[in-house]
């Protein structure tokens, strides 16, 4: 898990980048739910997205 901390010592563009990757991983591990209703590693779900919504917080912070 990525700490708040982490994401303040960042650059914009470097933020706005990890919550573009962290967005198509998202996407991919909800399309593989969708196609195999099953996921091996369920808590990486749970994980993305908190860490998305860290990035935002500081996204709007700046």
């Amino acid at each position: 898990m990525s700490k708040k901390k982490e994401f303040e010592n960042q650059s914009v563009e470097e933020l706005k980048a990890g919550y573009n990757e962290l967005s198509k991983k998202l996407f991919e591990m909800r399309n593989e739910i969708s196609t195999t209703h099953k996921i091996e590693k369920a808590h990486l779900l749970r994980k993305a997205r908190r860490d998305r919504a860290r990035i935002l917080t500081v996204l709007n912070k700046k």
